[in-house]
């Protein structure tokens, strides 16, 4: 690997202070890039459009991994439905046009399995894209994100521009945001399962009925895909990113408790929402890049866990 790309040329990474960013940041230094960068949000705030121009123009960098966001879990998503559509479509566009407008030779867009319909044929076909109804507790980030797929795909017709984007299955890892009022189904159990070992608790309750499956894909895993897919992809298509099998959300929770030693009872709310029954992506293209998922669920869950006991005090919800 690595014919396609200068590794001495600069990397600018769009979200490195979040989950999937960080990841990224971190494994394109590791990987021999030499000359990556990135910007706190209180440094570039990706929603001020004349901010983002000002930095395109002077750090000109050569390859652009977009994977800032505004993020969270069903809560958030049904609580703050504006405010994801606004946040998430004003960095998109700012940061694509300006990649464009100054000459990046290369854009990666991180998007989300959520763009796809909710009852769209398992596992999920990239060409399910807007071909039915979606889930209505995060359709405004849905289509936020499906925006941006639609810019990647106009872009590169109006301007002949190699900018590609892909669609990530439900990430986990170190870094993740542990607040249970924003945060995502895994690291919301991890903390929730973890006070109640701390509490001496004999019971810990899980949203929803514990039916619905989901395919969780470790963000190291994800880190390596995005040099794959800067090196090797080049299709106006978004391309799946996942690990090809998905858990029910009660085996989830009883994988979780296994981890953190909880030996309590696993309760369901079956008045919270469930969300989408299922969600598992079909991951034959990336397979035949040469990428594939190599972290399994359970030691992923267990890295997370040693890094949330090491990094509480400072996890972001924590």
């Amino acid at each position: 690997m690595g014919e396609g790309l200068d590794r001495s040329a600069r990397t600018y990474v769009a979200g490195h202070r979040g989950l999937v960013g960080g990841a990224v940041f971190r494994h394109l230094q590791s990987d021999g890039f030499t000359d990556v960068v990135g910007r706190t949000s209180k440094e570039l705030d990706l929603r001020d459009r004349a901010a983002v121009d000002a930095f395109f123009d002077e750090q000109r960098p050569a390859y652009v991994v977009l994977a800032a966001a505004k993020v969270g879990g069903i809560l958030a998503n049904d609580t703050y439905p504006a405010d994801f559509l606004s946040d998430n479509v004003r960095i998109q566009v700012n940061v694509l046009d300006a990649a464009a407008r100054t000459g990046v030779q290369k854009v990666l867009f991180l998007g989300s399995s959520c763009i796809y319909p909710k009852f769209a044929p398992q596992p999920i076909r990239e060409d399910s894209l807007l071909t039915g109804v979606l889930e209505p507790t995060n359709d405004a980030y849905a289509i936020a994100k499906i925006a941006g797929v639609l810019q990647v795909q106009a872009l590169r017709r109006q301007h002949g521009l190699p900018y590609v984007s892909a669609m990530p299955t439900n990430l986990y890892g170190p870094g993740d945001n542990f607040d249970l009022k924003g945060s995502h189904v895994l690291p919301a159990l991890i903390r929730k399962v973890h006070e109640a070992k701390l509490r001496g608790d004999r019971e810990y309750v899980v949203w929803g009925t514990g039916t619905p499956r989901r395919e969780f894909l470790h963000v190291e895993d994800l880190a390596r895909a995005t040099v794959a897919l800067l090196e090797r992809y080049d299709d106006p298509a978004p391309i799946n990113v996942g690990v090809g099998e998905d858990v029910t959300i009660r085996e989830l929770a009883e994988t979780v408790a296994d981890v953190v030693g909880f030996d309590g009872e696993i309760v369901f709310d079956t008045s919270k929402p469930d969300g989408t029954p299922r969600k598992l992506l079909d991951v034959s293209r990336i397979h035949a890049l040469g990428w594939k998922a190599e972290i399994a669920l359970r030691d992923g869950i267990a890295s997370t866990y040693q890094w949330f006991l090491e990094h509480h005090a400072d996890a972001r919800g924590l």
